[in-house]
């Protein structure tokens, strides 16, 4: 019998290595010394238009009648105004692609991400990059895919070109790469980028002792509120110091077991996550035997459109210890929140 998802699985993995792989060409040919003492965001921009037109072309050619949930439209590549940086996103996606697309082509594969999300039916969520500031630094960024059926996450797969080859068999220690994918119910797998396709099964690790943790944590403190989890941290007696990278390589980090504890916590009450910011980082650490769920210890909820709008923050961290920080979570928000 074919596995659940088998197909869907197979062409995940197809968009995100090409994905990958255009945002490496992006980095290596535009991110200079120059672009990021001038604060010049354009390289990070033509990688994100990029990647969501060649991830949505592949799913639109292999999955023609599922909606997409994306981050970006094509209204900045339109007109007179888009034209310089609409035809480096075209020369660049066609560099990268199969086939040659024009201009058209290209946007409507950008706008195919405008899906408002929901409860019934299949659709797939996309962050093309997650975490621009990793990426034009040269440290943490990845593609994040997933595909969610009825509300629940099915099927999550995250590239992280700049994440090292961890516990992979066979690789260089120092070589950097890597993807991860999970599918219900199958555990979660991660294998190189780019060369051997090897996969081997991760594992969160399988602390009880909350002193022994290592926190994983944003590096930009917009994105989480570093001083409560400071505090949190003293009430579960943590020492080590936290692991701090961009993106949903985080979730990647605690699927494998190099970090303990994954905290976002809100910035503000009126924000409300994202859902391509959390669902392929959800499920893979999910299948690896961790737990996540909000500041109150509930599973996040895909289910009402493009945010996680049932949810507050998000709290990951391996089985034993969840619902211990769970608790310190609470105690720590909610004296804060008193406090405001």
């Amino acid at each position: 019998m074919t596995a659940y998802l088998a197909r869907e699985r197979q062409v995940a993995i197809q968009a995100v290595e090409q994905a990958s792989k255009l945002c490496q060409a992006v980095f290596n040919r535009l991110v200079t010394s120059s672009t990021l003492t001038k604060k010049d965001k354009s390289p990070v921009t033509i990688a994100d238009f990029g990647a969501q037109a060649v991830v949505n072309a592949i799913l639109a050619q292999h999955f023609p009648e599922d909606p997409i949930v994306g981050e970006e439209d094509s209204k900045d590549l339109q007109g007179d105004t888009g034209r310089e940086m609409r035809t480096k996103v075209v020369d660049l996606v066609n560099s990268i692609g199969e086939r040659t697309m024009g201009e058209e082509e290209v946007l409507g594969a950008i706008d195919r991400g405008q899906y408002a999300g929901g409860a019934t039916g299949r659709h797939w969520t996309l962050d093309p990059i997650d975490g621009t500031k990793g990426f034009l630094r040269g440290e943490q960024y990845a593609v994040c895919l997933a595909l969610i059926i009825d509300g629940q996450v099915r099927l999550g797969v995250l590239g992280c070109p700049n994440l090292e080859q961890t516990h992979q068999p066979g690789s260089d220690p120092n070589s950097r790469g890597v993807l991860m994918v999970a599918v219900d119910g199958q555990g979660a797998f991660q294998r190189a980028l780019t060369g051997i396709k090897d996969e081997t099964r991760i594992h969160a690790s399988s602390l009880s002792d909350t002193t022994q943790a290592t926190f994983c944590e944003s590096v930009e403190s917009g994105h989480t509120r570093h001083d409560d989890s400071g505090r949190i941290g003293e009430l579960l007696g943590i020492t080590r110091p936290p692991v701090r990278i961009d993106s949903q390589c985080k979730y990647a980090a605690l699927a494998r077991g190099q970090a303990d504890v994954y905290l976002r916590l809100p910035t503000r009450a009126d924000y409300e996550e994202k859902i391509w910011d959390h669902a392929a980082g959800n499920i893979i650490v999910r299948e690896a035997g961790g737990r996540v769920g909000d500041v109150t210890g509930s599973p996040l909820d895909f289910s009402h459109g493009r945010t996680l709008a049932r949810n507050r923050g998000v709290v990951a961290a391996s089985a034993g210890i969840f619902d211990q920080v769970v608790a310190a979570v609470q105690r720590v928000l909610g004296g804060a929140e008193k406090e405001e």
